[in-house]
């Protein structure tokens, strides 16, 4: 694994382990769950010195300096594996301090209700994060240190992220209650609906006002090249959106157009999908779109289909020729070709000097895209066409089993836990709105 995507990996470990679990919906959980070791973009084969510490903003009393926004554009950019240009930097800081301001006043806003995080927490679950991104808390700060970063800015955001997600349970969550009307009403429209499209989305929202519209609006516009420019669109939304589902990367999770804002209920079917929209105007601010999957409601999908698959991956010898290269994938693809059922993976993978791994849980719509084309008209026994890289080596999926999904409305409790979720999160943000508006920020 690389440093980019170790950072990646951390940052989507952290969201796993600090996220509120009422923001956190079952897809979502769903989707955080590793499919071997497919890589996000695949080929189908046919420490600087510290600047000078000094006050930027102080927040009821407490400081942020430049070295605090620094270190978390640093970190923000290792997650992401992107670089700002330089004209925009200065704006790109800005929003970074905004949100340092925001995490400040949660913080804050916990410790007066006496919701405390103690060191020991923080270290706990840092402890976890490290695991599960395969380093040591030891080796996760040098791979920081080295990028300009330090685990200090990264404990600051558990700290806030755990804060407010208990600030939350204690000021919103407890009191946000949805009756059995409107759950039957959903579902009564869900029926109505049968045929309709739903989408999996993704959102970046950035709060404005009339007197910071423009700017925030710029800002939403250089949030969007960073995306375009290939950076993770989770580990964005985790650092710059200002909403309460941004410590599950921005995720939305399924939903039909008619439950936005209009603004975005019009600009939805009109994103392709894999796209981000351009930052669209909505009361409070700016929301940024990211399709990620699209459904037809209570219509049969081969791509809702769970599958058993074996994994055959061969290496590649470093530095190998493309042409040596090609060849041994010639051979593989053929061999994969007559494998002669799920059974002949094992011998497949001797005969190349590779290893099989197995699941049975796979959803399809995990896979990327290339793969679900490939895999939706494949009969059991059969492997996908072999795909990887020179670097990562070379690998078949075997299909092994497929259970068809049968299309059917979401459960009384689904739509309940939905529901929930929708509105504490309206009211998570109007309560960040609300302790913004009474802060003492002194900038400097």
């Amino acid at each position: 694994m690389n440093w980019k995507n170790a950072l990646l990996a951390t940052a989507t470990a952290a969201m796993a382990v600090t996220a509120a679990p009422a923001a956190m919906t079952q897809d979502a959980a769903q989707a955080q769950r590793p499919v071997f070791d497919i890589p996000d973009t695949i080929t189908i084969f046919g420490r600087e010195i510290p600047p000078v510490v000094k006050a930027t903003a102080i927040v009821n009393g407490a400081v942020i300096t430049q070295t605090d926004i620094n270190e978390r554009m640093n970190f923000m950019l290792v997650a992401s594996g992107q670089q700002i240009p330089p004209e925009q930097v200065a704006d790109m800081r800005q929003q970074v301090l905004a949100n340092l301001i925001d995490e400040t006043l949660q913080i804050q806003a916990a410790a007066a209700e006496e919701i405390n995080i103690s060191d020991e927490e923080v270290a706990r679950t840092l402890a976890a994060v490290a695991e599960d991104s395969g380093r040591t808390v030891e080796e996760l700060a040098a791979l920081l240190e080295q990028n300009g970063a330090s685990l200090e800015t990264m404990r600051q955001q558990i700290r806030g992220e755990i804060a407010w997600s208990r600030l939350q349970q204690y000021k919103i969550e407890n009191f946000v209650s949805v009756d059995d009307d409107e759950v039957r009403a959903v579902l009564a429209k869900l029926e109505a609906s049968k045929g309709t499209t739903e989408y999996r989305v993704g959102e970046i929202f950035l709060s404005a006002t009339p007197a910071n519209d423009q700017q925030v609006r710029e800002n939403a516009l250089r949030v969007l090249d960073l995306i375009r420019q290939g950076a993770s669109f989770v580990a964005v939304a985790r650092q710059y959106s200002e909403a309460s589902h941004a410590a599950v990367g921005g995720d939305l999770g399924w939903i039909r157009p008619e439950q936005l804002p209009a603004e975005l209920a019009q600009a939805l079917p009109q994103i392709q999908l894999g796209s981000v929209s351009v930052p669209i105007k909505i009361p409070g601010g700016y929301s940024i779109l990211a399709v990620q999957d699209r459904r037809t409601i209570l219509t049969a999908d081969p791509r809702d289909a769970q599958l058993s698959l074996k994994q055959v991956a061969i290496p590649l010898q470093q530095g190998i020729s493309v042409e040596a290269a090609n060849a041994i994938v010639d051979r593989f693809a053929e061999a994969a070709t007559n494998l002669g059922g799920c059974g002949g993976a094992e011998k497949l993978a001797s005969d190349f000097g590779g290893q099989v791994l197995s699941r049975d849980d796979v959803s399809m719509r995990e896979l990327p895209p290339e793969l679900q084309q490939m895999m939706i008209p494949m009969q059991v026994g059969q492997a996908t066409r072999p795909f990887g890289s020179l670097e990562e080596g070379v690998r078949v999926l075997v299909l092994c089993g497929r259970e068809e999904a049968t299309p059917g409305l979401p459960s009384f409790a689904e739509v309940q836990q939905q529901k929930r979720a929708e509105r504490i999160n309206s009211r998570a943000r109007r309560y960040l709105r609300d302790l913004r508006r009474d802060a003492v920020i002194d900038y400097r």
